[in-house]
């Protein structure tokens, strides 16, 4: 029998950090031999690979008992309930607390309302499994309504972590060991909003490298590009800590497709703050969530997202088909043929690889700051994947000189 569970996560970071939660209250609670699935529901196919590795952990691990969370099981908990090979299903809130992971439940179903979810559940983390950047929770849930998602329905209205939580966590990690922190949420740049005062993301993270001065590199996860405060503007520019990359939630580069998702932004929203960030940070790189073939999207419409990929130099691309969700506003819609979704989505990966291999040619004969993350690979503060020429400590922050670049991997040779 196992001395200890196994978790298999999907999705997000978010995901990643509360993966690390449950490793430790299952552990707490006794829990043995068990997989603990945590799920996404961002896509149907996010969805389909877990049921698949569901069924095929089932048949390899007949005796295993199959535990499945996450946002895919929030939302139906009865798909996943009536699959033979799941033993229980237990909701987003329900996987923070120690008691649902005890052997023997009463119930196969342990899902609550997560829109009656007022706070977010605070847990210290002390490191992660396998990882070399450790994440910390600031935010979850979303109080928007974009027409093609139903994550809010998985994770509840949105609400932040007191910055006292945040800052005491972060200093433990530092603590032991880690040298960059990924601060991680659904909608991070609605930090704040719910907390008394009503700080601002960039408010809260002037007040993090203030309390925690030993923080050698702080990341953001997804950032709404009209929702940017100026006190994050200011540290842009001013805080060297703060990783130049920025992955922004676009989802498209056509206004008209922009509202009927029902974003916050439009495509000149984009454009100016992709500008601004530059003119603050001469090093700054992006990255964009892009959705492909939304319902409604002309040829016209798509060449719009292509030309501000490529106008933008958006190097670190997460590119999706358009996946219906059922009972969102967007899966009424007249539709895009998913063979022309598929087409589109590879046009935008195959720009997105080249605009890679582009920034990555400008690194060539220059000396970069790499975190290493395992023996001989690394990122380097743009998040550009380099693999070295020798082995070193993982976890570690070193210089190396970049002599070339392969397959979208810078490669380079420490520099002592």
């Amino acid at each position: 029998m196992k001395e200890a569970i196994d978790i298999v996560t999907f999705g997000c970071r978010l995901n990643t950090y509360e993966s690390e939660v449950m490793r430790r209250l299952s552990k707490e609670a006794g829990l043995r031999n068990a997989v603990i699935f945590n799920t996404c529901a961002v896509t149907q196919e996010a969805e389909r690979q877990a049921r698949q590795a569901i069924r095929k952990i089932r048949r390899e691990q007949p005796d295993t008992e199959i535990i499945v969370t996450g946002c895919a099981a929030q939302i139906n908990p009865e798909l996943y309930a009536s699959m033979a090979e799941v033993d229980r299903v237990i909701g987003n809130d329900e996987k923070l607390k120690a008691n649902s992971f005890t052997a023997h439940p009463h119930e196969k179903i342990m899902v609550n309302d997560i829109m009656s979810v007022k706070e977010t559940a605070s847990h210290m983390v002390s490191g992660f499994e396998g990882k070399a950047r450790a994440f910390v929770q600031i935010q979850n849930g979303c109080d928007h309504r974009c027409t093609f998602c139903t994550i809010p329905f998985g994770r509840g209205n949105s609400r932040s972590q007191p910055i006292g939580a945040i800052t005491q966590q972060t200093k433990e990690l530092v603590q032991n060991g880690y040298n960059e922190i990924v601060l991680t949420g659904v909608d991070i740049t609605a930090y704040g909003a719910d907390l008394p005062g009503q700080p601002t993301l960039g408010q809260m993270i002037r007040r993090l490298f203030v309390q925690v001065p030993d923080l050698k590199r702080l990341r953001l996860s997804s950032l709404d590009p009209v929702e940017i405060d100026e006190d994050l503007y200011k540290l842009i520019e001013n805080e060297s800590r703060l990783m130049p990359h920025f992955h922004l939630s676009l989802q498209s580069g056509d206004t008209m497709i922009l509202k009927r998702m029902k974003r916050r932004h439009v495509r000149e929203d984009i454009i100016a703050c992709c500008d601004k960030i530059r003119s603050l940070r001469s090093d700054a790189v992006f990255g964009a969530d892009i959705i492909a073939g939304f319902p409604t999207e002309s040829d016209k419409m798509f060449e719009n997202t292509r030309a501000l990929v490529e106008k933008q130099r958006l190097i670190h691309l997460h590119v999706f088909p358009y996946s219906e969700r059922p009972g969102t506003p967007a899966a009424r819609m007249p539709a895009v043929p998913k063979e022309t979704r598929k087409k589109r989505a590879t046009t935008l990966r195959q720009l997105g690889q080249q605009t890679l291999q582009d920034y990555l040619k400008t690194l060539v004969g220059q000396e970069i700051s790499i975190l290493i993350e395992s023996e001989n690979k690394g990122r380097s503060e743009q998040y550009a994947s380099v693999i070295l020429d020798e082995k070193t400590l993982p976890g570690s922050i070193q210089t190396a000189y970049i002599h070339g670049t392969e397959n979208g991997i810078l490669k380079g040779t420490l520099r002592g």
